[in-house]
């Protein structure tokens, strides 16, 4: 069994985001040179986008996604950028579009809020008391 490496997969993942952005398109009967202009991209990196020659960035898919009138989520889950998740996509969504924190800084806020999620199914839900969580908040203050 052949196993493909890093570099193969990400040719692969740029391939299947940039086909459902195609579609996508299509689907809406926009042309290339609407979409450009409407998710503030120009026509050649958009058409390398959808021939999977580049990877957008979350920023770009949101810009996209927005042009498109689509959930953002839909492009991360297609772009791999997002595992399909359970909660607030709505949140999830915007760290991924924060253009003012690193990918590494976006992935530690998602897996935090993972933990929390599932911290609270195990305890029968989100029904813990705000005290309670006070306590061991270590927010400062000014």
């Amino acid at each position: 069994m052949i196993v493909d490496g890093p570099k193969e997969q990400a040719k692969r993942s740029s391939a299947a985001i940039g086909e459902f952005i195609r579609d996508q398109r299509q689907q809406a009967q926009v042309s290339l040179r609407q979409l450009a202009r409407l998710a503030g991209v120009s026509n050649p990196y958009l058409s390398q986008i959808e021939r999977g020659m580049r990877r957008p960035s979350a920023e770009i898919l949101q810009q996209i996604a927005k042009a498109l009138r689509i959930s953002a989520e839909q492009l991360y889950v297609h772009a791999g950028f997002l595992d399909v998740r359970e909660g607030n996509l709505e949140l999830v969504a915007a760290i991924l579009a924060d253009a003012e924190l690193t990918e590494r800084q976006k992935q530690v806020l998602l897996d935090i809020y993972e933990s929390f999620r599932r911290e609270n199914e195990q305890h029968g839900g989100a029904d813990v008391p705000a005290a309670a969580g006070a306590a061991h908040a270590s927010v400062p203050t000014e």
